[in-house]
């Protein structure tokens, strides 16, 4: 994939589609030793080399001060976002707890209908009950399955579903619970969701407008303990299990989601001189480690890219 100065488009193929890519000229953020205007030219080459070994990939960075769009790649596409879509249920969460409809503090036991392995702790604890606000904690802190599945059963999916069409996101939405299988009733993803409603709901959360100041406070409190920085935020050098205070000048929140065949990783990134709400979503065959490697390898000069704007 080539690139192209100043909201150009360059195409690539995609497993036999075109793909629209867009790129800012804002020069703000970058070091010296960078060409003027080569931007994110270092994640455009990566992408368009993961693009045309049949990854399906789909992106978007925007600066948070100016609103303006850094680069974007298919960024209106819906991709599978497997864990992200947890952030919908965090919203509910916060906005119940916030309006007081429910108490941070009440008392909700797993049962055997919540039981699935994969990501988190409390499978592995002995404790049977968790305030609600704890199981909120770990959904961000460890992206927690068992305590995501408690916590839809107390707040119901229909619920996050409605909170998700009022904020105005068409193309994201929570799907299902957490399963280990998915049948042919099951939906097929836990998550779905557009680069472009990612970055919003991100950029939003960092200016307090989702929902409320003290809602998005809560959301983004919650999303600060993430301890997963292995894709896009492996190149910020940040510490996985302690990153809530700012580190050489630099604070992120994020959020991401692993499935077979699915990396996807959305956040914000403040720095010295800019900040960034950004996402990157990939789809591919996860027939090999190389496989996997290479997109991950992919994520992180991405991730390069956006340090590099922020720091």
């Amino acid at each position: 994939m080539t690139s192209m100065r100043n909201d150009q488009t360059v195409s690539a193929p995609v497993r036999s589609s075109q793909r629209r890519v867009r790129r800012s000229g804002a020069g703000h953020g970058r070091h010296s030793g960078r060409e003027p205007g080569d931007g994110f030219s270092r994640g455009f080459a990566a992408l368009g080399e993961l693009a045309l070994a049949g990854v399906q990939v789909s992106a978007r960075a925007l600066d948070l001060g100016t609103g303006s769009v850094l680069f974007s790649v298919d960024d209106h596409v819906a991709m599978p976002t497997a864990s992200i879509g947890k952030v919908l249920l965090l919203v509910e969460v916060a906005a119940r707890l916030e309006s007081r409809e429910t108490s941070a503090l009440s008392l909700v036991d797993r049962l055997e209908t919540d039981a699935v392995g994969g990501s988190g702790v409390w499978q592995h604890l002995a404790v049977p009950s968790l305030p609600i606000a704890d199981l909120a904690a770990l959904v961000g802190a460890t992206s927690d399955n068992l305590a995501t599945n408690v916590l839809l059963r107390r707040i119901g999916l229909d619920a996050v579903s409605a909170r998700t069409e009022r904020l105005g996101m068409r193309r994201t939405a929570m799907l299902d619970l957490v399963r280990d299988h998915r049948g042919p009733d099951d939906a097929p993803q836990l998550s779905v969701g557009s680069a472009k409603e990612l970055t919003w709901l991100f950029s939003a959360l960092a200016r307090g407008e989702v929902v409320d100041v003290p809602t998005s406070r809560r959301v983004v409190s919650w999303l600060s303990l993430n301890h997963d920085l292995s894709m896009v935020a492996s190149a910020f050098g940040l510490d996985p299990l302690a990153h809530r205070a700012p580190d050489h000048g630099l604070l992120l929140v994020n959020k991401t989601g692993a499935d077979r065949g699915v990396r996807s990783e959305v956040g914000v990134l403040r720095g010295p001189r800019a900040g960034v709400a950004y996402v990157v979503s990939t789809v591919f065959d996860d027939t090999d480690l190389a496989a996997r490697l290479g997109v991950l390898d992919g994520m992180r000069v991405v991730g390069r890219d956006l340090l590099e704007y922020v720091h």
